[in-house]
């Protein structure tokens, strides 16, 4: 679900088993004890790009015949993604030469950029450590919210600047008090661990770190486990995006478990569309859910030059709706193309797209994990909420010089 984040993916993000969980982003601290099973959003806050790796054992070479839906996908959809990537993954010895040769393929012709994958590269089945070719498929989107720069009327909701006594704490060299958490703040002369979701709100320390003000508490929440989202100000009629910044090191812990440990819902039940019900009908309990989850994130503005690019995530180059997805960088090469073959959100339709690993997320982990980035706005986050599918994976690798 974006990374960076879980960006964490935003980061990045699935949502809800995912939502409530990608992450992007960044896809959190390892959220998958917290994450899909439970159905809860992944926290796409802050987890880091890695290199790309060599074959594993998890990928079986295939062929393009073996892969469903290989043939009917419009590959020139996919393509703009796949430039994206190249501009990180030229910068690699083993995809400078295929980079460089995507630069001459006519964007507008179908059939030259199928030839173009299938001469240059090998599929690459991914399987679990089992043998298991299917796993989960979850959805993540960017978030669009009403707002406004000063607090008023439905605007009561604060989402906030990295607060100036949050300290990034380097293992190797922290004192013996700080040792086993990542983000402190000073007390005296000792590093102790900063602020939790609640204590933020209670000390009253984000006072003055106020970007925007929000009418919907719940999408806020939200937001802050997809890591990024928009904005829309309709007093200046601007559209602006919230990036993540920073978070105050606690690992991310699901809502929809909390409410399913509490005895609220089943399992089967958590979804977004559960919890956010769940959050009408109980009113007076909003903020006990949300200070279920210690963790919070911060964000930077970000100005919307063109509606149709994406959050940045984990490879550092803006998501593309329905293009782009949150692998678990320790199984699959960041930045690579990826055959996903799954279904639709609730439906037993295929989805089966060429997409790239753009992203991560801290509850995306497994060699047939895959978090969906729908895009933004409200009809992506009503795809993304429902999506719990199983699925098959290809890597896309350029074959040897």
């Amino acid at each position: 679900m974006l990374s960076h984040r879980l960006r964490l993916s935003l980061l990045a993000v699935p949502v809800l088993l995912g939502m409530f969980a990608c992450s992007t982003v960044q896809r959190p601290d390892s959220t998958t004890q917290a994450g899909p099973e439970y159905g809860d959003m992944p926290d796409y806050s802050g987890v880091p790009g890695v290199p790309g790796l060599p074959v594993s054992k998890n990928m079986q070479a295939s062929h393009f015949g073996a892969i469903p839906g290989w043939q009917e996908d419009d590959l020139r959809q996919a393509w703009p993604a796949f430039i994206a990537s190249c501009t990180v993954l030229a910068r690699r010895v083993e995809w400078k030469k295929v980079c460089k040769q995507a630069r001459r393929v006519n964007v507008n012709d179908g059939v030259a950029i199928r030839h173009f994958f299938e001469q240059g590269f090998v599929p690459y089945k991914m399987t679990a450590d089992d043998g298991n070719d299917r796993g989960l498929i979850t959805g993540y989107y960017e978030p669009l919210l009403q707002g406004s720069r000063k607090q008023h009327g439905e605007f009561q909701t604060a989402l906030h600047s990295v607060p100036p006594d949050l300290i990034t704490l380097n293992q190797a060299g922290a004192p013996p008090e700080a040792k086993g958490y990542l983000k402190g703040r000073k007390v005296g002369q000792k590093i102790v661990p900063y602020w939790t979701r609640a204590e933020l709100f209670s000390s009253g320390i984000l006072k003055g770190r106020e970007l925007v003000w929000v009418a919907d508490p719940v999408e806020a929440f939200f937001l802050q486990v997809q890591g990024s989202g928009r904005v829309y100000l309709p007093e200046t009629n601007e559209t602006i995006r919230l990036a993540y910044a920073d978070q105050n090191g606690h690992v991310y812990k699901s809502i929809g478990r909390y409410l399913v440990d509490k005895g609220e819902m089943t399992l089967s039940q958590a979804s977004a569309q559960s919890i956010k019900k769940w959050l009408k009908d109980h009113p007076n309990r909003e903020r006990e859910l949300f200070n279920a989850n210690p963790r919070y994130v911060f964000f930077r503005e970000e100005k919307v030059t063109n509606a149709s690019i994406g959050p940045k995530g984990a490879l550092n180059v803006p998501l593309t709706g329905e293009r782009s997805i949150a692998v678990d960088p320790g199984m699959v090469p960041l930045g690579v193309p990826v055959f996903l073959a799954t279904t639709q959100p609730n439906s037993s339709m295929p989805l089966q797209k060429l997409v790239m690993a753009q992203d991560t997320g801290y509850a995306i982990r497994g060699a047939v994990r895959a978090d969906y980035f729908w895009g933004y706005g409200y009809e992506a986050g009503d795809r993304a909420g429902a999506m719990k599918q199983q699925g098959q994976v290809w890597v896309l690798l350029p074959k040897a010089s």
